[in-house]
């Protein structure tokens, strides 16, 4: 049997990982710019990861929710003390596409609608729902276009007032910043707007916070910034560093029942394992603090680069628009060894770990101005 090749991947196979560096199995070394897409949080073979991650193997590894899970109480708690929604409720899952595939029922089920306002550019996961409410044709079958789902631009108040004027709309989703298209953030006063016509027109705002969120921006949830409340917001990405756990944080006015949602893994011993020792070491070690500084750092060291078009986002979640972006990002893995995502055809994404160090931000900045002098030449 061979894979059914749906990936366009470089033909480096990593084996071994510490902080933010990285090594294939020739000994190769890498500095981790992108953290697989945003996942690695706390680092590689962060020490306390590993000791919870074993502690927990010796102990139990899994059993379904047929049981209590003590662990799940515990991280609900934790999760909610940091994030600043501990009067919420959280509901345990396994990826950022099932945590909003759970997030668009309970909105249907809590409003008795079943219309969704999504925003162009959105990407929200592979799953049905998920896909229906992402703004990319190509990804979808016929089998996925089936709901009900309006599209506006992002910032567009007057079509988001249209969108709800009916009554008729379930939910409104938008992500704490776009990470697939471009690192496009939404404006504080379009957030503002949004949670006072959902309140107004019966609708659930949801934030998409799987790239965004866990300290990402700066703030533990980038909608933060614009000092709004969603009534549910999704996560998962940085939330396991590495392991896979997702949740949906859920207002306290939405009523639970029993069935309403249910899930074989999520929320396994092992993942709650995974997600304590991410909010263990992002409150110890300050790693919220660390992402807004170094961020900050990082954009105002590069912002006089005269081959950037553009440069945007928040905290560690950064994108930058260059007109050679494929060839720069090539260039950087190949001869300075170091890995980036991209966003689009012209915008370089930068999702380092949020433990990332001064030097490795300097390491970056300088084979970056080195290479974007070079194409300026």
């Amino acid at each position: 049997m061979e894979l059914f090749n749906v990936y366009n991947c470089y033909d480096i196979n990593l084996v071994n990982g510490k902080g933010s560096s990285i090594s294939d199995d020739k000994g190769n070394k890498y500095l981790d710019f992108y953290g697989g897409h945003g996942v690695i949080s706390i680092g590689h073979s962060h020490p306390h990861y590993i000791f919870r991650m074993e502690h927990q193997l010796h102990c139990l590894g899994f059993y379904s929710n047929a049981v209590r899970n003590d662990m799940q109480e515990k991280l609900a708690n934790k999760l909610g003390t940091l994030s600043g929604y501990d009067d919420y409720n959280l509901f345990l899952c396994n990826s950022g596409a099932e945590a909003n595939e759970n997030a668009l029922k309970v909105a249907s089920f809590h409003t008795g609608k079943s219309k969704i306002v999504a925003i162009k550019g959105a990407f929200h996961g592979r799953s049905s729902g998920a896909l229906a409410i992402t703004d990319n044709p190509v990804l979808s079958s016929e089998f996925n276009v089936k709901h009900d789902v309006v599209f506006i631009e992002m910032n567009d108040i007057p079509a988001l007032e249209k969108a709800l004027g009916k009554n008729d709309v379930a939910a409104v989703i938008i992500e704490g910043i776009q990470g697939v298209n471009g690192v496009v953030e939404p404006s504080a006063d379009f957030l503002k707007s949004a949670e006072s016509l959902c309140k107004a027109h019966k609708a659930m705002l949801i934030l998409d916070e799987i790239q965004s969120g866990y300290g990402r921006t700066g703030k533990f949830f980038a909608h933060q910034h614009a000092g709004i409340k969603a009534d549910i917001i999704t996560t998962a990405k940085g939330m396991g560093n590495g392991f896979p756990i997702a949740g949906v944080i859920i207002s306290p006015e939405i009523k639970a029942w029993s069935g309403m949602l249910g899930t074989t893994f999520g929320g396994n011993h092992l993942a709650c394992a995974a997600g304590m020792a991410v909010l263990e070491s992002i409150e110890e070690e300050q790693l919220i603090d660390n992402a807004n500084k170094l961020g900050d750092y990082l954009i105002s060291e590069l912002k006089d680069n005269k081959a950037i078009k553009a440069i945007r986002g928040k905290g560690l979640m950064i994108g930058i628009d260059l007109e050679n972006m494929p060839k720069i990002r090539k260039q950087l893995l190949e001869e300075y060894g170091i890995f980036t995502g991209s966003s689009g055809s012209t915008t370089l994404r930068l999702l380092p770990p949020l433990s990332i160090t001064k030097k490795e931000v300097d390491q970056f900045i300088q084979a970056f101005q080195k290479l974007t002098q070079i194409v300026m030449v």
